[in-house]
């Protein structure tokens, strides 16, 4: 007995839904940006890290004395900061948003782009947050939580007006679609 495979024609095509993108690529002019002055609080941050990174690292070697290895330390601990500091304003650019008709898209990342999806029928909570620099710049960070531990998505750098309207969106959005409660 003989197993057949089955016969490939080459002049079938394939259906239309096999070779379709996903749906968050499809439209790249949807996906909604972040406030550029997102850039300057990231900045401000990465270069508030880098005084509080050397401050710790000076004081610490000099009380115990400095060698060539702690002046090495201090320098690597400087560049990274400092490289970090610099692709501030890129790494703002690269994060949006999307809503779509079931779900709410997020991605952020240069390098290593996270895309997460947070279906609104999931949305246990979404919160309007905004510490003293980002009140300073007129900035707000929304907070979204499900019932997964793995979805903590926030958005940052959005204007205070526009996360509180996206907020009031996404609540009607989940008080509407609410599944599995």
């Amino acid at each position: 007995m003989t197993i057949q495979e089955p016969i490939h024609d080459p002049t079938q095509e394939l259906p239309q839904e096999s070779v379709q993108q996903p749906a968050f690529n499809e439209h790249a002019e949807a996906w909604q940006r972040v406030s550029p002055k997102y850039a300057i609080a990231d900045l401000i941050m990465n270069l508030v890290g880098w005084v509080v990174v050397t401050a710790v690292l000076v004081t610490v070697f000099t009380i115990n004395g400095w060698d060539w290895w702690s002046i090495t330390l201090v320098s690597a601990a400087s560049l990274v900061i400092l490289v970090s500091s610099f692709f501030a304003f890129r790494r703002v650019k690269a994060i949006g948003y999307m809503m779509r008709e079931d779900d709410f898209i997020f991605r952020r990342g240069i390098m290593f782009e996270r895309i997460i999806a947070v279906p609104y029928g999931r949305l246990q909570l979404v919160d309007v947050t905004r510490g003293p620099l980002l009140r300073a710049l007129g900035l707000a960070n929304l907070k979204f939580v499900t019932a997964s531990a793995a979805t903590g998505v926030q958005l940052p750098g959005l204007t205070v007006e526009a996360a509180e309207q996206l907020r009031d969106e996404l609540v009607q959005l989940a008080e509407t679609r609410r599944s599995g409660l």
